[in-house]
């Protein structure tokens, strides 16, 4: 695999002049569900050669709007103008063949299949009828030529890593002859390295004169693409900004809709009282040895004392997440041992972490967390229901109390319990996940990027919410990308790098800088 990026210094990343017309325009978009307004009064307008970056809240309504703008839902009021005209997209595909694509978080390719077949898959090209391979290789080296992407096309996907996914299917909108390319949350799941070579991308197709609709909650990502910012809130467009004349404190304000002047140093000290650590003392709660798994994780010690907070940080792929999958279960290790309240335990399936009074939250929020189709009352009694088997059900009187208790008690944002989790924003889908495990009422919880994708304020409320379980005797292991999330709840501190163990620390020991340095140079790794 070779790649190559353009020049991303001053003179590629600088963006064309936008025009007096934009080439997409929204203009009043009203949208509303039963019981609830979505959109109201929504205005955007995006020109070719920028990145325009949507920012708000989870619940904001940044998925809504695309979701109108692509097709998905028809506004009750309002209208979408392409080059000045009224469209009126009635499908995704339809949207497409008006020359407006998407790229979502999770990349919704096949695999198995080839780099070329992905990019064509459905519209194959043909010659006598039959499939013409040649042909439809040569256009998809073409297309990731012009993102200075070189590849083996005729590969499955799955040799190559989510970043040169991202770019696969990015060309494959493209290749549908886009003028404006939406990307929503498309670095979520990518390390710095390949944000870079997605954003070298970026400004490639900027310099080509493409409109960009760049949807993040990351503000150093804001600010390093884009050169325009729509703030949304409520359902309501905010206010549309030039990147270089809105500050970020004055970004997150307009999000959550705190005065300009709002002081913080109380908010600090509150936050800080939060997160003090109960002491720790005797027999962990949890206690691993040797555990490992080949080709996973290299034999790693743990220890979870209830009352405190154990933060796993390294980059991605280091052996977070295999770690958390070992000691919930749901992989099975193959060395070493693990000890629960001093008991020698054997976790064969996450059922028998279950029952040791172990939860866990994971990252993959679609396919290992929320059924998009049940309730969030369902949802939340699952893990207790599959706890005491199929033939004792919960009582639904009971899941109707535990639903409700836990909506009040995390301020879940639904207009019933009874609403499928997939209608709530991704804030209030995490926030579900986790009530999902505090009714087991576990002795200990492993929440694995519990604040990914999420928005400023759902992520404080989560870990606030954390903070105060863990003071009240809950032991909690937490996996974060977000170095500062990590350095600022956890008691202790394990850094990861290569799937294995790099060192202990304790709060205060490390910085940002200083972790990335253990990272870096690899320090007392075995």
């Amino acid at each position: 695999m070779s790649l190559t990026l353009s020049d991303t210094g001053a003179a590629a990343a600088a963006p064309a002049t936008p025009p007096r017309a934009p080439v997409l325009e929204l203009r009043g978009i009203c949208l509303s569900f039963p019981g609830v307004k979505a959109l109201n009064d929504v205005a955007l307008r995006l020109y070719p050669g920028e990145v325009h970056t949507l920012m708000g809240q989870n619940g904001a309504g940044k998925s809504t709007l695309i979701k109108v703008l692509t097709g998905v839902y028809t506004p009750d009021q309002g209208e979408i103008l392409l080059d000045g005209r009224p469209i009126h997209p009635a499908s995704t595909l339809d949207a497409q063949q008006l020359g407006i694509s998407t790229v979502y978080q999770e990349v919704n390719l096949c695999p198995n299949l080839s780099v070329a077949e992905n990019i064509f898959i459905g519209r194959y090209p043909r010659k006598w009828g039959a499939v013409d391979w040649g042909t439809m290789r040569r256009q998809a080296a073409e297309l990731l030529k012009r993102l200075q992407i070189e590849v083996d096309v005729t590969a499955p996907l799955a040799r190559y890593p989510l970043a040169i996914q991202q770019m696969v299917a990015i060309s494959r909108a493209i290749s549908v002859s886009a003028r404006v390319l939406i990307l929503d949350e498309p670095t979520s799941s990518l390390d710095e390295c390949e944000v870079d070579l997605l954003f070298a991308v970026l400004r490639n197709l900027r310099a080509q004169g493409m409109a960009i609709l760049f949807v993040t909650h990351f503000l150093d990502q804001t600010y390093a693409i884009s050169d325009r910012i729509t703030v949304m809130r409520n359902g309501e467009r905010e206010g549309e900004y030039a990147c270089s004349e809105l500050s970020r404190l004055a970004l997150v304000n307009k999000m959550v809709g705190a005065p300009a002047d709002t002081g913080t140093n109380a908010a600090d000290d509150a936050n800080e009282a939060a997160v003090a650590p109960i002491p720790a003392g005797g027999t962990p709660f949890l206690r691993a040895r040797g555990l490992g798994r080949k080709g996973a994780l290299a034999p790693l010690d743990i220890d979870l004392h209830q009352g405190q907070m154990l933060g796993l940080c390294g980059l991605l792929g280091s052996g977070r997440t295999e770690a958390a999958r070992l000691l919930f279960g749901a992989d099975r290790a193959d060395s070493g041992a693990i000890a629960v309240d001093g008991k020698a335990r054997s976790f064969h399936s996450p059922r028998d972490a279950i029952a040791a009074g172990v939860g866990f939250c994971s990252e993959d929020r679609k396919h290992e967390g929320a059924i998009l189709d049940l309730s969030v009352r369902e949802n939340i009694a699952l893990a207790l229901q599959a706890r005491g088997g199929l033939l004792r059900p919960i009582p639904l009187p009971r899941q109707q109390a535990l639903a409700r208790q836990y909506v009040r008690a995390l301020g879940v944002k639904t207009a019933s319990i009874e609403t499928p989790i997939g209608l709530l924003s991704g804030g209030n889908q995490q926030k579900v996940l986790l009530a999902r495990w505090l009714a087991t009422a576990p002795k200990m919880l492993i929440l694995d990027e519990p604040t990914r994708g999420i928005d400023v304020r759902a992520k404080q409320e989560i870990m606030d919410y954390v903070a105060a379980l863990c003071r009240k005797g809950m032991a909690i292991l937490f996996i974060s990308s977000e170095l500062p999330e990590v350095l600022r709840y956890s008691d202790r501190v394990l850094v990861m790098r290569d799937r294995k163990a790099c060192g202990e620390y304790q709060r205060g020991a490390l910085d940002e800088t200083s972790v990335l340095q253990v990272i870096a140079a690899g320090e007392h790794c075995a």
